[in-house]
C-alpha cells in the first residue's frame, strides 16, 4: 500500500548499515531490513538506496553525501556505529556532512530508550539536515532500531514536508 493512499507523503529513503563484520559478510544485517519493514509498512516510504559499509568515517560520510546530493534522498537512516567502541564513528561522519543538527530527534530516541535500558545513555546518535535531506543515526541492534524508529516515526512526515518547503505550525489539530 502506498503512503499516498493513506494520506501520507511518499518519502524517498536510504538505509545505511554501518558494520565492519556486515561489510565483510561475516554477519547478516538484521537492522537494515527492520528499518525497511517499518518505513515501508508504517511510513509508506520508498526505499531507493540500501548499503552496508565498514566503520570508516570517510566511507560513511561519502555515502551520505552521495545519497543526499546526487540521489536526492529526503531521509537517510543509518544503523550501527553509534556507541562507545573505538570504531563507532557514525555520529562523527554524520556531523562531517550535515549543516544543521536536529537534536530533538536524538534526544527523543534516547529518552524513550532510557525507559527500557540504562544503556541508552551510551548512545551517541545524532540527527541533522544536509540540504533537503534529514539524516538520522539509529542503533545497531534490530530491537533498538525498532524502538528508536517508532519513537520518531510520527514526526518524520512533518519534518520532510518542512524540508520540502511546506508550511509548519498549522498541522496540529489544536492550531486550528
Amino acid at each position: 500500500m502506498s503512503g499516498e493512499q493513506k494520506g501520507q507523503i511518499m518519502i524517498r529513503t536510504g538505509i545505511l548499515t554501518v558494520s565492519d563484520r556486515g561489510y565483510l559478510g561475516e554477519y547478516r544485517d538484521l537492522s537494515g531490513p527492520a528499518i525497511r519493514e517499518i518505513v515501508v509498512g508504517q511510513l509508506g516510504a520508498r526505499v531507493e538506496q540500501e548499503a552496508v559499509v565498514p566503520d570508516e568515517r570517510n566511507v560513511i560520510a561519502g555515502t551520505l553525501v552521495a545519497w543526499a546530493d546526487e540521489a536526492g534522498l529526503e531521509l537517510i537512516l543509518t544503523t550501527g556505529g553509534t556507541g562507545f567502541a573505538p570504531r563507532d564513528v557514525t555520529p562523527e561522519a554524520t556531523r562531517d556532512v550535515i549543516s544543521r543538527e536536529a537534536p530533538g530527534l536524538a534526544e527523543a530516541m534516547r529518552a524513550a530508550s532510557l525507559a527500557i535500558t540504562p544503556h541508552a545513555m551510551l548512545s551517541r546518535a545524532v540527527a541533522g539536515i544536509r540540504g533537503a535531506t534529514l539524516i538520522v543515526n539509529l542503533p545497531g541492534s534490530p530491537k533498538a532500531v525498532r524502538e528508536n524508529l517508532e519513537t520518531i516515526l510520527p514526526a518524520l512526515p512533518h519534518a520532510i514536508e518542512l524540508l520540502r518547503g511546506g508550511k509548519g505550525g498549522d498541522e496540529h489539530p489544536d492550531a486550528r
